[in-house]
């Protein structure tokens, strides 16, 4: 009886551990069915569509740019891309032989790709015309068909290439405006799905259609009339002056709207050098965003804007009337700075801030930084947003070369004051020099106006954006009495256009390389405006390593005449004088 016991107990447990076991199978086998019905449910049913459908891209159509007045600036023409489906292809060697009759593609390359079955769709030939893709379809074959496709297109060529920028060839955005705007101008691709076989081939007569999403459009702040005067005046400019390049900045002191930026040379964005990728890299590079040099004397506005409102603000020492030493060097710390110009029959005597400006003389602004002192001009400089990004809507803003304040010389400072020992990007110059001149507003620069569909609907508009204060709207005022004075009795003179109220000032600045002066380099330059009295368009002309004459006063000023003259007949402003 005992022993039937011991018999029935282990049956129990050996049952219970059956039980348990199976219980167990099943729990995992219900986890296994739940992962695979919750978790992997879209993976496996995009396999599964894979595997059961051909898929034909329907491409959406990119959206458009236009300048400020409507202007086409970048579109779309109607293209195809060829496909092909190696499964489905019935014979790949005879396939090749009449597609390489028909396309510009050897047969070897078709056969090593008609022959890959790894990939379920095969790319043949991307952006070829209408009639191409015709013949291959009127040729009937099995597993190789067509889809539309956009070609972008640039109706002005190399006008503002480095803005706009480009797309790859599949379309998305590699630089530019382009690659920065390019979630809202992509769109979302769309498809039609066939039913095939297990093989690939298609079967049945019914598709299935998800339509493409078009991109959305932009309207830019350029204007493409400045910016096509712009780019001939500089053009020519680099031909007459035989220089490595030549760059400018035209905006709006009101808001700081971008309405003309030029970065020569260029290259067509309809033919673009896409074999020569390090010509590609320096000819698309936005200079005028992302490269800094020195500014040289145009950077004189801003110390003489601080000298000013300190005189404003009750520092009698920076009176406008003060009359600075006559003496051609100053000795600052061992480093002797001179007076670029001789002064000949005494005009380096009696020199006031108005005459340093006129004769652009460095003595007199190593005079008036050192007296703010470091810690005063440093605020300014902060003010005027040197050392850090204006925060324009383009990517790849570089922030200019600041010495720290902690650490900085005062022979550094002294330097500073008349443009050296400081770089900048020339956006960062023009924008400072619009917040001195506009009433002491700065402003984030802006290249795109709005996003809108083409049907009209806007999706985002931008307006100006205040950032802050640089100086009082008394300071400006007498800043532009002065810096129409350089342009009427100065070194600006050949920026002066007969029946406009011109300012400005020029800059001439030796370049470095590998911490030297390189003989013979310099950057030549003018940074002004008109009116004088209620600036609308201001200008800074960078001409870089001119040859022969290489003063701002006599290769930048005159293309900032120019343009200036060209500007006020396009918007026929003191018609008749001009």
């Amino acid at each position: 009886m005992r022993k039937a016991n011991v018999s029935l107990t282990v049956l129990r447990k050996r049952l219970f551990a059956v039980i348990l076991a199976i219980t167990f199978l099943f729990c995992l086998f219900l986890a296994r069915f739940a992962y695979v019905q919750l978790v992997w449910e879209r993976e496996l049913t995009a396999r599964a569509v894979g595997q059961w459908t051909r898929e034909l891209p329907v491409v959406p159509e990119r959206g458009n740019i236009y300048d400020t007045n409507g202007e086409l600036l970048a579109g779309n023409a109607t293209a195809y891309t060829l496909y092909a489906r190696a499964n489905a292809v019935e014979n790949a060697e005879e396939t090749a032989k009449t597609l390489a009759s028909l396309l510009p593609l050897d047969y070897d390359t078709l056969v090593e790709k008609l022959n890959d079955h790894t990939r379920s769709e095969i790319v043949l030939l991307r952006k070829t015309a209408k009639e191409t893709a015709a013949a291959v379809e009127g040729t009937g074959l099995k597993g190789v068909y067509y889809a539309r496709d956009n070609l972008r297109i640039y109706p002005y060529g190399a006008l503002a290439s480095q803005v706009l920028g480009f797309v790859s060839s599949d379309g998305a955005g590699l630089t530019g405006i382009e690659k920065g705007y390019d979630s809202f101008l992509a769109g979302t691709k769309g498809e039609i799905l066939y039913e095939t076989d297990l093989v690939g081939a298609e079967i049945g007569e019914g598709a299935y259609y998800i339509p493409a999403e078009d991109g959305l459009s932009l309207t830019l702040t350029l204007d493409v009339r400045i910016q096509s005067l712009a780019e001939e005046v500089m053009a020519r400019a680099l031909e007459e002056h035989q220089a490595k390049a030549a760059r400018c900045i035209v905006l709006d002191p009101n808001d700081f709207s971008i309405l003309a930026m030029v970065n020569l040379p260029s290259y067509d964005l309809n033919d673009i050098p896409r074999g020569d990728t390090a010509q590609l890299n320096l000819l698309s590079r936005n200079a005028a965003v992302s490269d800094v040099y020195e500014p040289g004397s145009t950077f004189k506005i801003v110390t003489a804007a601080a000298n000013i409102e300190e005189y404003l603000r009750g520092n009698a020492a920076f009176s406008p009337e003060r009359v600075f030493s006559s003496s051609r060097t100053r000795n600052v710390e061992g480093s002797v700075i001179r007076c670029w110009s001789d002064h000949k029959n005494g005009k380096h005597a009696n020199l006031t801030l108005q005459a340093a400006l006129n004769n652009s003389c460095n003595p007199c602004f190593v005079d008036i930084v050192l007296a703010l002192g470091r810690e005063t001009f440093y605020d300014y400089l902060e003010k005027f947003n040197f050392g850090k990004a204006t925060g324009i809507d383009f990517a790849g803003e570089a922030v200019g070369m600041l010495l720290p304040e902690a650490t900085l010389k005062n022979s550094d400072l002294a330097r500073i004051g008349f443009g050296q020992s400081i770089a900048v990007t020339p956006l960062q110059l023009a924008c400072a020099a619009a917040a001195a001149v506009n009433g002491g507003y700065y402003y984030a620069p802006r290249l795109v106006e709005s996003i809108s569909s083409e049907s009209g609907a806007v999706y985002a508009a931008f307006s100006k954006r205040l950032l802050g204060r640089t100086v009082s709207e008394e300071t400006s005022r007498i800043l532009n009495e002065m810096l129409e004075g350089v342009v009427t009795n100065g070194s600006g003179s050949k920026a002066y256009v007969e029946g406009l109220r011109v300012a400005g000032k020029t800059g001439t600045a030796q370049k470095y390389e590998n911490g030297k002066i390189a003989a013979g380099k310099y950057v030549s330059s003018f940074v002004g405006y008109f009116p004088a009295d209620a600036p609308r368009y201001l200008a800074l002309v960078i001409v870089d390593e001119p040859q022969g004459s290489y003063y701002g006063s006599t290769v930048a000023a005159p293309c900032a005449g120019e343009l200036f003259g060209g500007i006020a007949r396009l918007e026929n402003i003191g018609e008749g004088s001009i």
